[in-house]
C-alpha cells in the first residue's frame, strides 16, 4: 500500500465523508457498503477496509461485485474512480441524438420499478444539468410496469406498437417542445382495373355500414409499413380478388381529416392493368367480386349520389380517352438520406408526345 502524508489523508477523509453525506441523503433507508464508510489512519499511512471475495454489496438493489483484492486505497485516484463508477451505475444508459436530446437504451433498463424510479430521477437531473432537451424512452411490453413510473415523472405518451410504448420528456421549460409528433396520417389505396371489354373489377365487402349494403365498389385497402403505393395497390387487388395486375398510374388522391382515431387519411386512386381475369375472392373480407360493365358501375345510386367518387370515375374515363394523364413512380436517390425512394410525376414532351405515359393503353 502506498504511503501518503497525514495532511493528504486528512483532505481525502474530508472528501470521502462529504461525498458520503451527499450520497446518502436522497437514499434514506438504503444500506451503503461498509467499504465506503470508514478508513483509519495509522501513523502516516491510510489503511482501507477490505471486503471478502465471497460477498457482494448492493446500492439501490444493484449488485456491486467484490473481488479478493478489492481494498480501496486512499490514494485519491482509486477512490475517485470508484465514486465515478458508482455514480454512473445510478444513471440510465442513454446515448445522444443529433438534436441535442438523448435516447434511453431500452435493452439495459433495470427490472425493478423502485430502481427504475431512482435511476430515472437521477438521470433527469443529470440531463437537465448538461443542457439536454428531448428524452426518448422506449418501454418494451415485458416491462410495462415501468410505464406509470415514467408518466408520474412527467413523461408523455408518443405512440405505441404491439411490442412497446414510446414516451417522451421535454426538459427546457422556457422553450416550446420541438419533438416531432406521432404519425398523423393513414394511407389507403383503391385499384381501378379495367379489362378489354370495358368491365371494371368490383367487390362487395362482408363488413360494411348499412348504407353501403349491396354496393359494388373498387378493391381498396391500407398500405403496409415500408410498402410503396404502387405495390400496395397491386397487393390489395390480388388479396381481395385473386386477379394479377400491373400498376400504371396514380390518377388522383383524396385528403380527408378526423377519419380514424382522429388521424388524417390519404387515399390514392390507382389505375391497374389486368394480367389475369379469373376471380378468387378472399372469404375473410369479401362477400363477392366480379367484372362489371363500367356503364353499369357508374349508374349505381350510391356512386351517382357521391360527387367526389363521380368525379373520380370521370377522371378515369378521361384517362382512357387520353385526355388526362396521371402520375407514375420513378425511383430516385436523394442526397438528404442517400436512399432510393419513389417520386411520382409525369412530364409531357411537346416535341414528342410519345415519350409520355399518357399514350399508354390499359388493356
Amino acid at each position: 500500500m502506498d504511503s501518503v502524508s497525514l495532511s493528504e489523508v486528512t483532505v481525502m477523509r474530508r472528501t470521502h465523508l462529504g461525498f458520503m453525506h451527499s450520497f446518502t441523503q436522497p437514499f434514506s433507508g438504503v444500506t451503503i457498503s461498509p467499504k465506503f464508510c470508514h478508513s483509519k489512519v495509522v501513523g502516516s499511512r491510510a489503511i482501507s477496509s477490505s471486503v471478502s471475495s465471497t460477498k457482494s454489496q448492493y446500492v439501490y438493489g444493484e449488485s456491486l461485485a467484490a473481488t479478493a483484492d478489492s481494498d480501496y486505497k486512499m490514494n485519491g485516484l482509486t477512490l475517485k474512480n470508484r465514486i465515478s463508477s458508482v455514480k454512473e451505475r445510478l444513471l440510465l444508459d442513454a446515448f445522444d441524438d443529433e438534436y441535442g436530446g438523448v435516447v434511453v437504451d431500452h435493452g439495459r433498463l433495470p427490472s425493478s420499478p423502485t430502481v427504475f424510479t431512482s435511476m430515472l430521477q437521477s438521470s433527469l437531473s443529470d440531463w437537465r444539468r448538461k443542457g439536454k432537451k428531448g428524452v426518448w424512452l422506449k418501454l418494451p411490453v415485458e416491462q410495462s410496469e415501468l410505464v406509470p413510473v415514467a408518466v408520474k415523472q412527467g413523461f408523455e405518451y408518443h405512440h405505441a406498437e404491439k411490442g412497446y410504448v414510446m414516451l417522451t420528456y421535454w426538459i427546457p421549460e422556457e422553450e416550446p417542445c420541438m419533438l416531432p409528433g406521432n404519425a398523423s396520417h393513414q394511407v389507403g389505396v383503391g385499384g381501378f382495373v379495367l379489362n378489354q371489354y370495358k368491365e371494371v373489377l368490383v367487390v362487395q365487402e362482408k363488413y360494411c355500414t348499412s348504407s353501403n349494403t349491396g354496393l359494388w365498389k373498387l378493391p381498396t385497402g391500407f398500405i403496409n409499413e415500408s410498402e410503396e403505393i404502387f405495390s400496395g395497390a397491386v397487393r390489395e387487388v390480388k388479396e381481395e380478388t385473386g386477379v394479377d395486375t400491373d400498376f400504371l398510374e396514380v390518377i388522383a388522391f383524396r385528403h380527408a381529416h378526423n377519419v380514424a382515431f382522429e388521424k388524417s387519411d390519404l387515399f390514392f386512386i390507382c389505375m391497374l392493368k389486368p394480367l389475369s381475369d379469373k376471380i378468387i375472392i378472399d372469404n375473410l373480407e369479401i362477400k363477392a367480386a366480379k367484372w362489371m360493365p363500367l356503364v353499369e358501375f357508374v349508374e349505381q345510386p350510391m356512386i351517382k349520389g357521391d360527387k367526389m367518387f363521380k368525379r373520380v370515375i370521370e377522371i378515369c374515363e378521361a384517362r382512357l380517352r387520353h385526355r388526362y394523364c396521371g402520375l407514375s413512380p420513378h425511383r430516385l436517390v436523394s442526397a438528404f438520406d442517400g436512399r432510393p425512394s419513389s417520386l411520382y410525376y409525369n412530364v409531357v414532351d411537346d416535341d414528342d408526345p410519345s415519350h409520355s405515359n399518357c399514350t399508354a393503353e390499359f388493356y
